[in-house]
């Protein structure tokens, strides 16, 4: 009997060992192939030396020190790598340990904010269905993804929601891109609108939607028009980009191919690799400097804030991704992938939509591919257990279409695939799919 609280206590879990490279091993020697990178995380795939020499050197030079004390060198390295990397000089990075905590943090910022602009009614944040942005209460009352927020609706804020920008499910047959973009927008204009632009802090959605809909992308201009509902009715914009961001799309953020900056912006997941928990909320400077010159304080905060060793494990990630043209190679690389998948599963009877950026792919399963029927929410997660037993990792989702039914696999593998890998991933799905009855 194991005294570990799983998340699944009646699901047997093969006892991971080790991890090289793009595999996994558990302690009978079994191989996995890393399709997923756990949860989009591992970019850098297990094992990298550069990143375990960094911990190593960090850990024998100061592994922690509590920052209402000190900083840390790592700290404000990768704070500035940070803040030049999302393009504006005086931005203010927060690290934390995890998605949850950088969008919890973000909505603070926000309250905050409108406090010190001498405004206390703007305290609502808009966001979307069929999205997730954590798992504090915080965080969760955010998300649109129902099965995570059954349990928990009398603990959680009910603020507005709107329909996401999911083309595959919501563009209508004479509609171009644009318009459909242009149209998903303007539900935001009708929420603001709506609950009155006085109440309003923030408006937040994932620049490419995740684990709730399977690697969605925003539609034409829906970003663009997003930004300049915002702006015109005083309401920051937070774009998280937990998995979207530190490069799993090809740029470093995934909102630089939309033309658009976030007021605000949450990364996690990638930024370290897996090799430490760490994640980062970024503020634009008339965010942080309004706060500052109003309280003097930010009044929140966690024991581990700019914990020194995931800093200097985040910026030996970043210093690979620069060195070695990682973010080239997921945009070619995916590009690859796409096109294998494209090979494989175009004509799939049970794949309705393949869609994504860089090496983020979402699979979306249906019933039927004419008319879009949705397949039973369990589909994704059969689909898990059977990779698993081949020796694949793929990360699963239901209730995709609506809510309610559906599914979807997520790929998100290491940015450090090689042609290879791909062909591996593509053959084991293949096999995968047949195991679990589809087409």
């Amino acid at each position: 009997m194991s005294s570990v609280f799983y998340r699944s206590p009646g699901h047997p879990y093969p006892r991971g060992a080790r991890g090289e490279g793009v595999y996994l091993y558990d302690d009978t020697g079994k191989q996995y192939l890393d399709g997923s990178g756990g949860a989009a995380v591992t970019c850098l795939g297990h094992g990298h030396p550069d990143v375990i020499a960094a911990i190593k050197t960090q850990v024998d030079e100061l592994a922690y020190a509590h920052t209402s004390f000190f900083t840390n060198e790592p700290q404000e390295k990768l704070a500035a790598r940070l803040a030049e990397r999302f393009g504006e000089e005086n931005a203010r990075i927060y690290f934390l340990s995890g998605g949850s905590e950088a969008n919890e943090t973000a909505v603070k910022l926000a309250r905050q904010y409108w406090l010190a602009r001498g405004k206390p009614d703007k305290h609502i944040v808009i966001s979307r269905e069929q999205s997730y942005h954590g798992n504090t209460l915080g965080a969760l009352s955010l998300s649109g993804n129902p099965v995570r927020r059954d349990i928990f609706g009398p603990c959680l804020h009910d603020w507005p929601r709107i329909a996401p920008c999911y083309a595959y499910r919501h563009q209508q047959d004479d509609e171009t891109d644009d318009e459909y973009g242009e149209r998903a927008a303007r539900a935001l204009e009708e929420a603001i609108v709506d609950n009155g632009a006085d109440t309003i802090a923030a408006f937040i959605a994932e620049t490419v939607v995740g684990a709730t809909l399977g690697a969605v992308p925003p539609t034409g201009p829906y970003l663009k028009r997003i930004r300049e509902i915002c702006d015109r009715h005083d309401v920051l914009l937070i774009l998280d980009e937990v998995m979207a961001g530190s490069g799993r799309t090809g740029t470093y953020f995934a909102f630089e191919q939309d033309g658009v900056r976030p007021d605000i912006t949450t990364i996690a997941k990638g930024l370290g690799g897996g090799y430490q928990p760490i994640a980062a909320t970024i503020v634009r400077s008339f965010v942080h400097d309004a706060i500052v010159d109003a309280f003097k304080i930010f009044e929140h905060g966690h024991t581990y804030i700019g914990h020194a060793t995931a800093c200097a494990a985040a910026m030996a990630v970043s210093d690979v991704i620069d060195r070695d043209d990682l973010l080239t190679h997921v945009g070619n690389i995916g590009e690859e992938l796409f096109g294998e998948l494209k090979i494989a599963f175009g004509d799939h009877p049970n794949v309705g939509n393949i869609r994504g950026r860089g090496l983020f792919i979402g699979i979306e399963l249906v019933a039927d591919r004419d008319t879009k029927k949705p397949i039973d929410r369990n589909y994704g997660g059969r689909l898990k257990g059977a990779g698993m037993d081949k020796g694949l990792i793929i990360y699963p989702g239901g209730r995709t279409a609506d809510g309610e039914q559906g599914a979807h696999i997520l790929l998100a593998p290491p940015f450090i695939y090689e042609p290879k890998h791909v062909e591996e991933l593509v053959s084991k799905l293949q096999v995968v799919v047949k195991e679990v009855g589809l087409g």
